[in-house]
Parts: C-alpha cells; structure tokens; sequence
C-alpha cells in the first residue's frame, strides 16, 4: 500500500558545468557526426548510399508500378470494355471513364470509352485498378520517372495511354497474372 500523506523528498542535483548550461556537449557531438559524413562522402568511399542520378540509375524490381497502359487488340482498339471496375476500385479516385455503345462490338451492349482519363498526381500507383480490370486491358509499366509543370500535364488520356508497340516491346511492371 503506498502512503498519500508520505513528505516529498527533494533530491540534490550535482551542479551543471557551463557547457552543460548552454547545450553543447550534444550540439558538438552533432557537428562531429556531420563532419565525419563529409569527410568520408567527400573523398570518395565506396559504402555511400548516395548515387549519381543522371548517369547511374537505381534497379528497381520488375514488379515495379509505374505509369499505366492501356492495352490494345490486335486490330488497334483498346481492351476496354468501359465496365468501370478500376475506376470503382481506385482508392485514390484519380481515374475517369465516359463510355458509349461499340458499333463494331459483336454484342450489342458492349462499350467502348470515350475519355478515360487519369491524374497521376492522385494516383498513389498501388494496382488495384489492374486487378480489377477483367479483360487485361491495363496495365502498368516501369516507368516511374514522371515530371510535369502543370497540372493539367498530369492528367493522362487514352493518347498517351494507349499501347505504342508490341506487347514484348514494352517495360511492363505490376501484372497479377504472370
């Protein structure tokens, strides 16, 4: 049981040199930490974790999420049935779909988009649009490295959406299936 009705007891605290009084035994102990990194970065070592961007590039792994593709059929037009499952699964909201009726679809409800638009300063690249997407037709390659001046830079339609080349051709990253 503890007493409540117990004395404080005060305890005597040794007396503080200068340097503890200003704070400068830890600003010191910094400035060395800081030194030494420039010295070692400096001439050179082997063990930095810093690397030259421009010319030397980071590997990254081939399941990488990077901008996306819209996949094409081997006539030219595009996978996308406009069934809106990605951009129902995006929890960033960043995808947008306007679709129509295909007149060159054999089934007379199939759709095609007309706009199919994403910002990719909303987008957080996690790939659920891609798993959701029943037909395949988005993917997602390994190009990461993405720099705009505008806004309206940013958000992607199918122009540049749209597959260019073979499928072999392309630096796809995050697929589900293979």
């Amino acid at each position: 049981m503890i007493d409540l009705n117990a004395s404080v007891v005060n305890v005597d605290q040794p007396p503080r040199s200068f340097g503890e009084k200003i704070y400068l035994g830890p600003i010191i102990s910094g400035l060395t930490v800081t030194l030494r990194h420039f010295v070692r970065n400096f001439f050179g070592r082997k063990d930095v974790a810093t690397i030259q961007y421009p010319e030397e590039k980071h590997e990254y792994s081939e399941r990488l999420r990077g901008r996306h593709i819209l996949i094409t059929r081997d006539e030219g037009e595009l996978r996308c049935v406009a069934c809106f499952m990605c951009e129902t699964a995006c929890p960033a909201d960043c995808i947008h779909i306007e679709a129509e009726e295909d007149p060159s679809a054999e089934v007379e409800w199939e759709k095609r988009p007309v706009v199919f638009e994403i910002d990719l300063l909303r987008c957080i690249f996690c790939g659920l649009c891609v798993d959701a997407c029943p037909k395949e037709a988005i993917v997602m390659s390994r190009t990461h490295e993405l720099a705009f001046a505008r806004r309206e830079e940013a958000i992607v339609g199918i122009d540049q959406l749209r597959q260019t080349g073979a499928m072999e051709d392309q630096d796809l990253g995050y697929r589900p299936y293979f």
